[in-house]
C-alpha cells in the first residue's frame, strides 16, 4: 500500500463493506481536490455541497458527488481541461481512474471519475470478506459538477487539508453554503423522490452553524425561478416556505435515503414533522 494512502486511512474505522467503500471514495475525492489545486482550478471555482461539508467541515455523513461553483459566470468553462491533473495525482497514489466528460447541460458542466471497484478496494487493503463476492468488472463512479452560471452575493474562504500533502481549497463560507442547502430543501424537484441527505445536512447546520445568508438564498431562488424577481424573501416568508416543505415531506422516505450514508443511523430516529418545525426555528438570519 502507498504510504500516503496508509496515512489517509488512519482516520477511518474499517470493519464493514461500507466502511471500506466510503473510505475509498473519500480518499479519491480528497486526492481529486489536490489535483484540482495543482491545476489552479480554485482560482476560478469554489467547492460546496455535502462532500465539501464532509471533507472541510466535519459533517458526520458520507457523500458521493463533488459540487463546485465558478466564482463568476463563464459559459465557456470546461471541466475536462483539468482531467490530466486529476488523473496524474490519482495515478501517483496507484489509483487507475479515468475522467469522462458528460454532455454539458444548461449552466452545469459535469464529469465522472471512474475506476475498477475491486482493484481499488484491494489498493486500500480491503480483506477478502469485503472483496470476495464482488464482480471483477464492477465500476464505481464519482460525479463532479460545476455551476457555470452561479447566483451572486456569496463570500468565500480558504480551507486547508493536510493529505496527501498540505494544500488549500476555496469554499463558500458556511452561511452561503447553508443558503445553498436550504435552496435544495425548498426547491429540489425530484417528483416523488425525497433526498433525506438534504434534510440531514440542514439539521447539521442548525446544530453547528445556524447562520444563514438570506440574501444569497433569495438570489438562488430567483435564479431557479422559485420566487419572482420582485419578491422580497423575508424571514417570515422563509418560515412559510419551510413550513410548507415540512408538511409535504415523507419522513420515512427521508430516513431511508440518508441512513446508508450515516456513521450513526440512529441519529434520524427522532425525525418527525414536529421535530423539523421546532429545529428550523433556530435559523439565525444574517
Amino acid at each position: 500500500m502507498n504510504p500516503a494512502i496508509h496515512r489517509m486511512l488512519d482516520g477511518y474505522s474499517l470493519e464493514t463493506n461500507d466502511d471500506y467503500r466510503n473510505a475509498l471514495r473519500e480518499i479519491i475525492q480528497q486526492t481529486a481536490l489536490f489535483g484540482l489545486w495543482r491545476s489552479r482550478f480554485f482560482e476560478k471555482a469554489v467547492f460546496y455541497g455535502g462532500t465539501a461539508l464532509r471533507i472541510l467541515y466535519g459533517l458526520d455523513r458520507f457523500s458521493e458527488d463533488m459540487d463546485f461553483s465558478l466564482k463568476a459566470p463563464d459559459p465557456s468553462f470546461r471541466l475536462e481541461e483539468y482531467s490530466d491533473y486529476l488523473c496524474r495525482e490519482l495515478s501517483g497514489l496507484g489509483f487507475e481512474i479515468e475522467m469522462h466528460a458528460r454532455r454539458k447541460r444548461a449552466k452545469i458542466d459535469s464529469a465522472f471519475l471512474k475506476g475498477n471497484t475491486l482493484d481499488h478496494l484491494l489498493l486500500v487493503g480491503a480483506p477478502e470478506g469485503v472483496t470476495g463476492g464482488l464482480h471483477p468488472d464492477s465500476i464505481f463512479k464519482i460525479r463532479l459538477e460545476v455551476d457555470t452560471d452561479p447566483p451572486g452575493g456569496f463570500l468565500t474562504e480558504s480551507r486547508y487539508l493536510l493529505r496527501p500533502i498540505p494544500f488549500s481549497v476555496i469554499s463558500y463560507r458556511l452561511p452561503d453554503m447553508f443558503a445553498g442547502k436550504l435552496h435544495a430543501v425548498l426547491c429540489r424537484k425530484w417528483k416523488n423522490r425525497v433526498k433525506g441527505r438534504d434534510w440531514y445536512d440542514m439539521v447539521w447546520y442548525l446544530s453547528n452553524h445556524p447562520e444563514l445568508h438570506l440574501s444569497h438564498l433569495a438570489e438562488r431562488m430567483r435564479q431557479s425561478e422559485d420566487i419572482d424577481r420582485d419578491v422580497d424573501l423575508t424571514p417570515d416568508l422563509l418560515k412559510q416556505y419551510l413550513t410548507d416543505a415540512i408538511a409535504r415531506l415523507s419522513i420515512e422516505q427521508a430516513k431511508s435515503d440518508v441512513r446508508p450514508f450515516l456513521l450513526h443511523p440512529e441519529a434520524v430516529d427522532v425525525w418527525s414533522k414536529e421535530f423539523f418545525m421546532e429545529v428550523v426555528g433556530r435559523i439565525r438570519i444574517i
